[in-house]
């Protein structure tokens, strides 16, 4: 079984459903006694609800591309609450008639729809809910994986020693880096030159990837003066450069490196 990134779910719900197995013989059984035929009517029991389960879970993540949370989540939670509940109700009555007619040779007892199914249709609710409150956790979680990115972009940034000084350049105030007469250069927004004592292959290394993209071997430029892109032939592209005399208002880029720059640059 495949574990979903956002939900995290399988291990969690395998167990879970197992314990309400349980539950559900304590709530339904007046007098329990432990043999051979509890054992096999629980695992019976259990295995049904691991297939609803998975009914549910499909369906679940078949809306989640489908109709996403978005900015009508109730229309998205009571939509997932009647075909989640209806799947897996149809699935456990399904299945216990199935079992019945094989053991018993008769449909299931009158007292599975007057009573269990209303239990079980409870569950399949909590369930829900844990999905739903999954989701929003995990929504909770990226918000803050974001904002500490952009609090590091934010305070982040490059330094340079300059003459007795070491001085710190915010990523947000540098233009880029590129390579002239065997020297590197740092470009500034005020359109004034640096000279970093290391390569641009080692700055590469050290520059968040979301603002910054090496072009080819002499140039890597912040996203912010890259203005767009257009093809020449050959698969190579040309990227215009919105930024002072000192840097070309295109370059080129590579076939190899062109797909490539334009996932990066189109990402929203």
């Amino acid at each position: 079984m495949i574990q979903h990134r956002k939900y995290n779910d399988v291990k969690f719900f395998l167990v879970a459903i197992a314990f309400i197995s349980a539950f559900n013989y304590y709530l339904t059984w007046s007098n329990i006694k432990f043999n051979w035929f509890l054992v096999f009517t629980y695992t019976i029991d259990t295995i049904q609800g691991w297939l609803a389960w998975w009914a549910v879970r499909s369906i679940i993540l078949y809306l989640d591309k489908k109709l996403p949370y978005g900015d009508r989540p109730l229309k998205r939670i009571l939509i997932q609450l009647s075909l989640t509940t209806t799947a897996g109700l149809l699935v456990i009555i399904l299945l216990t008639e199935l079992v019945s007619w094989i053991v018993r040779g008769r449909p299931a007892i009158a007292n599975f729809y007057f009573f269990d199914i209303f239990i079980i249709a409870i569950w399949f609710f909590v369930i829900n809910g844990i999905y739903i409150g999954m989701h929003y956790y995990s929504e909770w979680r990226e918000s803050e994986r974001q904002r500490q990115e952009e609090k590091k972009l934010r305070t982040g940034g490059f330094t340079v020693k300059h003459g007795n000084q070491n001085l710190l350049f915010p990523f947000a105030d540098i233009l880029g880096f590129y390579a002239e007469d065997g020297y590197t250069i740092l470009l500034t927004k005020e359109n004034k030159k640096y000279f970093p004592d290391r390569s641009l292959d080692k700055i590469e290394t050290t520059l968040p990837e979301e603002l910054f993209f090496r072009l080819n071997r002499q140039y890597i430029l912040n996203r912010k003066i890259l203005t767009g892109f257009k093809r020449t032939g050959n698969g190579k592209i040309e990227v215009l450069v919105n930024a002072p005399e000192t840097l070309p208002s295109s370059i080129t880029v590579s076939r190899t490196k062109a797909v490539s720059f334009k996932n990066w640059f189109e990402i929203d």
